[in-house]
């Protein structure tokens, strides 16, 4: 049972933005700090990347941990009402992020996933940082 009431559910998931959200915010700041530079949201691309080093040929894909079902994480449960509707959309969501990363693939870029979760450890979001500009730096 929900324990909220269905219009105040309603205006909360209303709240919920797309683009510009707190993880992806974090993110961008790091990649900048390292003295990459990116676009936002590329529209030409399948699935309007997060972040494109088009320079490089990287994605960087930051990912709501409830949005995109990140499995065995504490971000992640599966919702107790309308469940139903709630797996088969997020099934939906990994699929349609499986086909988009297999299309930028072949199209040649390097995909990097940051989880919502590992943007909220400083230890392990620096890693992932750290492994973008390792790999920047191969193709130089």
């Amino acid at each position: 049972m929900d324990t909220v009431s269905k219009s105040q559910r309603s205006y909360n998931m209303s709240r919920i933005r797309s683009k510009n959200t707190k993880p992806e915010i974090v993110v961008r700041q790091k990649l900048y700090n390292q003295g990459l530079r990116y676009r936002l949201h590329v529209k030409h691309l399948s699935g309007r990347p997060d972040i494109v080093i088009k320079k490089y040929k990287l994605i960087i894909e930051i990912r709501g941990c409830f949005w995109h079902g990140h499995r065995d994480c504490k971000y992640y449960s599966s919702p107790k009402t309308n469940s139903s509707y709630w797996s088969e959309k997020i099934s939906r969501n990994k699929k349609r992020d499986k086909e988009n990363g297999e299309r930028l693939i072949k199209e040649g870029f390097k995909v990097f996933i940051i989880w919502e979760c590992e943007t909220k450890k400083i230890e392990v979001l620096n890693s992932k940082v750290e492994e973008i500009v390792s790999y920047k730096e191969t193709l130089m």
